[in-house]
């Protein structure tokens, strides 16, 4: 994609401009998106009976738009699915990427890259958007599962709510780098640095009632 063609960036609102760092924001929808893509757990966050819950839970992206899974039964799935304006949330995603280890226990810190959306979560009725959102989900913690494995029957798709947030509010904010040491601080005799934080998967471990001549898939020796 040349310049030209990049994607425009999202537009800062009041709720996405941190009081804090602010030179740490960004709106560039590619980096909003790596960001994204690169886990399935996030913190869904709004308001019940007057008081703040956030809940974590997976969810899935597709093109512009957040779809979060749970239960029917579950309080923040039905507020949504109740008449407009749905539920007012705010989901965040946060990325771990190193320790900061100053010299001083103030200028500690942690490397990171995190995305806050704000916006109104609506439920998904439709059962063609619903089928897709629920693929979207399973393929964002495992590409390539949604077709190596039985979709949803009539049954669970009754039992199991999906909520759609489009991405319009959002923004991400990173910080990278090392330790921030005051001057005077710069010749104690403390290691500093950083501590790389690594995420990573380990072998599959069949289940013991797997047939042994079921194959380990390409999409799990690729993780």
């Amino acid at each position: 994609m040349t310049p030209s063609q990049a994607a425009p960036p999202y537009r800062a609102t009041d709720r996405t401009v941190p009081t804090r760092a602010r030179e740490r924001a960004s709106y560039d929808r590619e980096l909003v998106h790596s960001i994204l893509d690169e886990t399935s757990v996030c913190h869904l966050g709004f308001v019940r009976d007057g008081a703040p819950v956030v809940l974590p839970t997976l969810y899935g992206r597709v093109g512009g738009v957040l779809y979060v899974h749970g239960s029917t039964g579950s309080r923040p799935l039905r507020m949504a699915g109740q008449a407009d304006p749905g539920l007012e949330v705010c989901l965040t995603v946060t990325h771990v990427d190193g320790l900061v280890l100053a010299r001083s226990a103030f200028h500690h810190s942690i490397n990171y890259r995190s995305v806050v959306v704000h916006g109104t979560a609506r439920q998904v009725t439709d059962p063609e958007e619903k089928r897709s959102a629920l693929d979207a989900l399973v393929d964002h913690v495992v590409p390539g599962r949604s077709s190596d494995s039985r979709p949803a029957n009539a049954k669970e798709l009754a039992a199991t709510a999906v909520l759609r947030l489009d991405l319009d509010e959002v923004s991400a904010k990173v910080r990278t780098g090392g330790p921030g040491d005051d001057p005077e601080d710069l010749a104690l005799p403390y290691w500093t640095g950083v501590v790389p934080v690594v995420r990573g998967y380990g072998a599959p471990v069949a289940a013991d009632d797997l047939d042994p001549s079921v194959p380990l898939p390409a999409y799990l020796s690729a993780l």
